[in-house]
């Protein structure tokens, strides 16, 4: 999926997390993340938005994404809302997410 604008999913509240998307001209992923629960998830957290990532065929992408405790699923949810607004996508293959392997 192309990465078409900056686009952002997602709050700073309490069990969520704030994921921030913008396309860049290197094919790669870079992925900052600031968390409440890094020394405990940062690793978890880390691989939810990249696998999440690879499934959309994203790259060439900066993702920011400031977490306050969310579980993996809402992760999940934020990347692929996130994306898909930045790649001005309106329909969401559900029935493939439900596919994902966690």
């Amino acid at each position: 999926m192309e990465i078409k604008k900056s686009a952002v999913a997602g709050s700073v509240e309490s069990s969520d997390i704030l994921i921030a998307i913008e396309p860049i001209k290197d094919q790669e992923i870079m992925l900052l993340l600031d968390s409440s629960v890094e020394k405990q998830f940062g690793n978890q957290i880390r691989k939810v938005i990249l696998d999440t990532l690879a499934h959309l065929n994203v790259s060439a992408v900066k993702v920011t994404a400031t977490d306050k405790g969310a579980l993996d699923c809402t992760i999940k949810a934020r990347t692929l809302t996130a994306v898909h607004r930045a790649a001005e996508q309106e329909q969401y293959a559900w029935e493939e997410i439900d596919t994902w392997n966690d």
